[in-house]
């Protein structure tokens, strides 16, 4: 990639993963597929992306086993972790670029994390800059109707017209019920293309794994910003596919 890509991704709704997903896509693409990532945490005031790197560090300099296993990575992967950088909405974009000039090693791409609210001071402003966007929804009419309201109003009002820079809005969903019916996601499928969006081939299964963070309790690792995923967790979880089809789409 020869410029950085910003990527977010986005919703109105809380509680529906996008930090979790932010995290761990972009902790496969840079310690898996050789991209270098960066994380602009603006989700204000609670800034969980940075609290978990900050846990993560602090975990790894008292435990014998965790300190072992991060030299063995990054001895393994030859790169440093990716930056965080803790911000907010207004200030994002110009903590983005300062984060971009002072980097030894310029990220190919840059993942936003946002609140969960268009309402929040400079949300749309940073969002309007980003060059894709992937909004998480599931399978709760509220969450359908609050994620489609959301995308399409970005589409129509700020795509169409130019005034945000997206080369792509893409839906995907998460927290998929194997027991729920597929005629319920086909019909809320063709819902979604009838306003014109599109929805990602890959989901996410209804999992814990994706709340289980570094622990002392558990040497297996998922969600990190340190570590990649485990391989034993990694499958089943569709992070790998996940990744890989939002690679297919940036790189077009």
């Amino acid at each position: 990639m020869s410029k950085e890509i910003f990527v977010a991704f986005a919703t109105q709704k809380g509680g529906i993963g996008k930090t979790s997903v932010t995290v761990l896509v972009a902790s496969y693409l840079h310690y898996v597929k050789g991209y270098n990532a960066a994380v602009i945490d603006c989700d204000y005031p609670q800034n969980s992306i940075m609290d978990i790197r900050e846990r993560e560090i602090k975990l790894i300099s008292e435990d014998t086993y965790f300190k072992t296993l991060a030299c063995n990575h990054f001895r393994k992967v030859k790169k440093k972790a990716y930056p965080v950088i803790a911000s907010n909405p207004v200030d994002a974009l110009d903590d983005a670029e300062q984060m971009l000039n002072e980097e030894e090693v310029r990220p190919d791409i840059v993942f936003f994390d946002l609140p969960g609210t268009l309402k929040s001071e400079g949300v749309v402003r940073t969002l309007a800059q980003m060059d894709y966007i992937f909004a998480p929804l599931s399978a709760d009419r509220l969450v359908v109707e609050s994620t489609l309201q959301f995308t399409s109003m970005f589409n129509e009002n700020l795509m169409t017209t130019g005034i945000a820079k997206a080369k792509g809005l893409h839906l995907f969903w998460t927290m998929v019920d194997g027991r729920e019916k597929s005629e319920l996601y086909e019909v809320y499928e063709k819902v979604i293309a009838q306003i014109g969006l599109s929805v990602l081939k890959t989901s996410l299964p209804d999992s814990k794994r994706f709340r289980r963070d570094l622990s002392t309790e558990r040497k297996t690792i998922f969600r990190s910003t340190i570590f990649p995923v485990d391989n034993a967790l990694l499958k089943g979880s569709n992070i790998k596919e996940l990744s890989d089809e939002i690679c297919n789409i940036i790189k077009e």
